[in-house]
């Protein structure tokens, strides 16, 4: 089945939305301020969330749209955030391809019959979204319903194929991944067809997500910085650029984000992506020389910092934004997700700040 689109069929952006912060540094137009958005905004760090959390597993919220409307809007409820995006997980894709997923409490996900075989590979399906991931899809039109109303813009996501296949290998989360690393170094057949499948699987999902009214998408590759340039260049770089590949169909700003990676930005960069997501592994200047400019950037507080005192986190939110000096394209974000027990305060005065002292620095250029 071609799932590709008709552009005509993707959610318009109204004016102030494609005016906001958020989509400006996607583009790298300038802004008033720099925006900044969170990710793991919607989460456990908020009593809000851990108060639904009380009565519904995670499937569930994530299953059920009214209730991932709701988990999604609740920081752009607490905050001044220039983006939300939809609250759901990177796995239940799998789900949709067969892996019975469970999350258990003090463990994470749980593949119950994780990938290992040709015959393992072969009976993975590959379905529609429409059909697999259809309370996502839903989720996102009323999230925009509700974001329209502020001009606040919604980004849609997906995991990239070799994080996806970290998890379908393994049969749940992994301190070495070595039979995902095995099984590509050594059975490079059964890898391609694993991520082929995964790739395709992963490309349809942020179009349709395009489709159903994210404004902006981003591809998470959580593990990727586990691999060796040589081994990402050869085995998973093709795979992520076919992802991006699909997904650019919709016209939507595309963000790349991985974790560890700054020895390979510039393979992370050729894969695709309108903007490169950074980590706090790399001075952010220097992570943008390397770029160059015909990419926005995003990020890259050690999400770790959020926890010190207001001063400390303060010095670190200060030497970021000097680093740029208010250069169009930069988004400001944490380097990996916001953690549990993350103390609210810090998070308001964080949003706040970013917004008036990147003011600030603008006046002072423009002076």
């Amino acid at each position: 089945m071609d799932h590709r689109i008709d552009p005509m069929t993707v959610s318009t952006v109204s004016d102030a939305q494609q005016d906001s912060r958020f989509l400006r540094a996607c583009h790298r137009r300038p802004a008033d301020a720099t925006p900044i958005w969170l990710m793991r905004q919607a989460g456990r760090y908020m009593a809000e969330y851990r108060k639904l959390r009380e009565k519904y597993a995670i499937l569930e919220m994530i299953k059920t749209p009214e209730l991932a409307c709701e988990v999604t809007l609740q920081p752009i409820n607490a905050f001044d955030l220039d983006a939300a995006i939809i609250f759901a997980d990177i796995l239940p894709p799998l789900e949709g391809m067969g892996l019975e997923l469970e999350f258990v409490k003090g463990e994470g996900p749980i593949i119950h019959n994780p990938v290992r075989t040709a015959e393992d590979i072969e009976n993975l399906c590959v379905l529609p979204p429409e059909e697999t991931l259809h309370f996502t899809l839903k989720a996102i039109t009323l999230a925009r319903h509700e974001l329209d109303q502020r001009g606040i813009p919604l980004i849609g996501f997906s995991g990239a194929p070799f994080t996806l296949a970290s998890y379908a290998v393994e049969g749940g989360g992994s301190r070495n991944r070595i039979a995902v690393k095995n099984m590509m170094m050594s059975q490079p057949a059964l890898w391609h067809s694993l991520m082929t499948k995964l790739s395709e699987v992963a490309g349809h999902y942020l179009l349709a997500q395009a489709r159903a009214g994210a404004q902006v998408l981003q591809l998470f590759d959580s593990w990727v910085g586990d691999l060796s340039p040589f081994d990402y260049e050869h085995y998973v770089l093709p795979y992520s650029r076919r992802v991006l590949e699909i997904a650019g169909a919709s016209g939507v700003p595309i963000i790349h984000f991985g974790t560890n990676t700054s020895g390979m930005l510039d393979l992370i960069q050729s894969a695709g992506g309108d903007v490169i997501g950074v980590d706090w592994r790399i001075d952010l200047a220097r992570a943008w020389q390397q770029l160059g400019d015909d990419v926005a950037i995003q990020g890259n507080l050690d999400p770790v910092a959020l926890f010190a005192d207001w001063e400390a986190l303060k010095v670190r939110t200060r030497h970021i934004l000097d680093s740029v000096k208010g250069k169009p394209g930069h988004i400001f974000n944490v380097g990996h997700g916001i953690l549990p027990e993350t103390p609210i305060e810090n998070v308001r005065r964080l949003v706040d700040f970013v917004h008036e002292y990147s003011q600030q620095l603008n006046r002072n250029a423009s002076a």
